[in-house]
Order: C-alpha cells, then sequence, then structure tokens
C-alpha cells in the first residue's frame, strides 16, 4: 500500500500488526480482549471505590484514583483500535488519526510517571514524618501535584507530536508496530530525523529521570526509616504500603528505558513489541490487580462490595418470588 503522490506526503499509515502469523491471531485477539476488560473493569472499579468510600479519602488513595483514570485512557488510547486491526483486513489509521493517537498515549505516560513519583513523595511523608502527614499533605497540596503531572506530561507530549508529525513521510506508509510510536515513525521519515531523535531523548529523558530521582531519594529515605524502627510489625506495615508502587513503578520504567533511552536500532524486532505490549496493555491492568492485592484495605473493601452486591441481587430475587 503506497498513498505517495509525486513525493507528497502520506495521509495513511497501514500497521504491519502483532502479528503476521494467522494462526496466532484468535489467541491474540481473546487475550487482549481479555486483558483490556480487566483493565477497565480494575481501574475504574479502583475510582468508585475511592470515590465512594468515606476512610479513603486521603492522599494515598486520591494518588491512585488519578494514578487508576490514566491507566483507563491510556489503554484505551491503544487498545479497542489495536483489537479492531487484529480482526480487520486493513490495519490502517489517517495522519491526523495517527497523529491524535500518539499525542494523547504519550501525554498521558508522562502523565503517570509523574503521579508515580507523587506517590512515593506520600509515602515518604507518611512514614518518615507520620506527626506531620496531615499539615504537609493538605488537599491544596495534593492537588497542585496532580494538576502539575497532567501540565508537563500534556507539554512534553506537544513537543514530542509537533516535532514528529511535522516531519515528511514521502516514502513507504507501513508503521512495524501496532500503534503510532516514536521509533517506528522515525524509520519512515524521508527527514532528516537528528532533532526528533534529541527531543524524544530529552523529554523522555527529563520526565523519567526526574520522576525516578525523586523516587529514588524518597524510597532511601524511607528505608532507612524502616531500618530504624523498633516494632517488627511497623516494619513489615511500612514495607507493604511501600511494595506495591514498587513493582508497579519498576514494571513500568524497565520498559520504558529499554524502548526510548538505548542506541536505537534499524530494526524494531519482536522484543521491542514485547516491551511496548508490556507497558501499553500490561502495566495499566496490573496497577489496580497489584493495589487490590497488596493493600488490605483495599482488598477488604472489595470483599465487603462483591458480599453487599450479592446480598442484594438475592434479596431482589426473593422479592420477586
Amino acid at each position: 500500500m503506497d498513498n505517495v503522490i509525486n513525493g507528497t506526503q502520506v495521509s495513511l499509515f497501514v500497521f504491519s500488526g502483532l502479528t503476521r502469523e494467522g494462526r496466532l491471531i484468535p489467541y491474540f485477539f481473546f487475550l487482549f480482549l481479555l486483558v483490556y476488560t480487566v483493565t477497565v473493569v480494575g481501574n475504574v472499579g479502583i475510582i468508585v471505590i475511592v470515590y465512594k468510600t468515606p476512610r479513603l479519602h486521603t492522599p494515598m488513595y486520591f494518588f491512585l484514583s488519578f494514578l487508576s483514570l490514566i491507566a483507563f485512557f491510556y489503554s484505551t488510547v491503544i487498545t479497542p483500535n489495536m483489537l479492531s486491526d487484529l480482526i480487520s483486513l486493513r490495519r490502517t489509521i489517517t495522519f491526523d488519526g495517527c497523529a491524535t493517537q500518539f499525542f494523547f498515549f504519550a501525554a498521558l505516560a508522562g502523565t503517570e510517571i509523574f503521579i508515580l513519583s507523587n506517590m512515593s513523595y506520600d509515602r515518604y511523608v507518611a512514614i518518615c514524618h507520620p506527626l506531620h502527614y496531615v499539615s504537609i499533605m493538605t488537599w491544596k497540596k495534593c492537588s497542585c501535584l496532580v494538576l502539575l503531572a497532567f501540565f508537563i506530561g500534556f507539554l512534553q507530549s506537544s513537543l514530542q507530536t509537533n516535532c514528529i508529525f511535522s516531519l515528511q513521510f514521502c516514502s513507504s506508509n507501513l508503521i512495524d508496530h501496532f500503534y503510532c510510536d516514536v521509533p517506528p515513525l522515525l524509520k519512515l521519515s524521508c527527514s532528516d530525523t537528528l532533532h526528533c531523535n534529541l527531543v524524544t531523548v530529552y523529554s523522555v529523558g527529563t520526565c523519567t529521570i526526574g520522576s525516578l530521582s525523586v523516587i529514588l531519594t524518597s524510597y532511601m529515605l524511607i528505608f532507612v526509616a524502616i531500618i530504624r524502627m523498633k516494632s517488627a510489625e511497623g516494619k513489615q506495615k511500612a514495607f507493604s504500603t511501600c511494595s506495591a508502587h514498587l513493582i508497579c513503578t519498576s514494571l513500568f520504567y524497565i520498559t520504558v528505558f529499554f524502548t526510548y533511552l538505548r542506541t536505537p536500532s534499524k530494526v524494531f524486532d519482536n522484543q521491542d513489541k514485547a516491551a511496548c505490549i508490556i507497558y501499553s496493555l500490561l502495566t495499566p491492568m496490573l496497577n489496580p490487580l497489584v493495589y487490590s492485592l497488596r493493600n488490605q484495605e483495599v482488598k477488604r473493601i472489595i470483599i465487603q462490595t462483591i458480599f453487599s452486591l450479592l446480598w442484594s441481587i438475592k434479596s431482589s430475587l426473593s422479592f420477586q418470588t
């Protein structure tokens, strides 16, 4: 498929997709449909539980609800289109559609990075300065931190999107990927991509390293504080409150660094796609699962909600009979 007419800019891109093996397509479709369903139910469930439960109206769950909100939209930007492409004969996206998809994907990814750093700062204050926690983590401060995360996330995305989609794409229009992302798009451009490579590395590097510095500093201070605790129960509780955040953060950062902050290769291979699957599809699903399984408070509320729902259904059926 070639949309080049006398060397003009392409108006349509074609995705190579997840696989060229036709026999694997049904398995991939149902697997990622399940992943997306769990992502939607899990993240929306976390948001509803936090909103409806007064005792969860704390800074930690305030940040968690925004992390779930971002994970829901982050996954929705990619997954429905990918599922449609798996069962479609034409895996196409318009130039403007590609730019829009990339903009929101990069913006939400950048915002998530800073929400994760906000959560690490919250844990630092809770563990290292418990007596001053309420006075430090005020609602005004938490709201400002969330707004700052969104501002930086959308700002860096605007810079990357403007740079990438101002390039000329006048040769092949086949994107060797399942969504619009920096590495495969730059490989298609017939312009000099050095400037955009630098913008991408600078944007992603500044955001990830800046956020990671906050996270590492917070957890270094947290671990020092935990080691100094005399109570074994206090240590266990402190580790429990941090472990879920550490798992999600580690998974996200490792795959982001692998994809964007390494020496670019000439081929966007299966390893690159696997890394992209982890941070674009699996991480949004794992966030609510990890926090639910590692957090006793959330787990207890989920169980209570399920039993209440089952009791309501049973009462309704009994009333009808």
